[in-house]
């Protein structure tokens, strides 16, 4: 498992201190770190950068942003979640937008 250990309490952290906080689980996944809402896969690390489960909805629009680009797996791209470049989140503000981006969007689905 290879994943910024920095960014990752970067991210714990975020959930903990956060207006509202969330409840999440880590998991050892995609050859990084997942981080589950309600069961289902919210937001991860690969490397140094964040992964952002944005929904299909959301995933166009968060293409068109600087320093994203496709998850593929399975040698397709997977519709609806976006890897962000390390420089896209340095600033705490943009971070925080992509880990809402991502809540918003499981907050849709079931709990499983």
């Amino acid at each position: 498992m290879v994943f910024d250990e920095g960014l990752a309490e970067r991210t714990e952290g975020y959930f903990r201190t956060r207006e509202e906080p969330i409840d999440t689980v880590a998991k050892k996944m995609i050859g990084g770190i997942c981080y589950m809402v309600n069961g289902n896969m919210c937001v991860g690390i690969l490397d140094d950068s964040l992964m952002s489960r944005v929904g299909k909805d959301g995933y166009e629009s968060a293409l068109a942003e600087p320093g994203t680009r496709q998850a593929i797996g399975n040698f397709k791209a997977m519709k609806g979640i976006v890897w962000i470049d390390p420089e896209a989140i340095a600033d705490d503000a943009r971070f925080g937008d992509w880990i809402e981006r991502a809540l918003a969007f499981v907050r849709t689905l079931p709990t499983k």
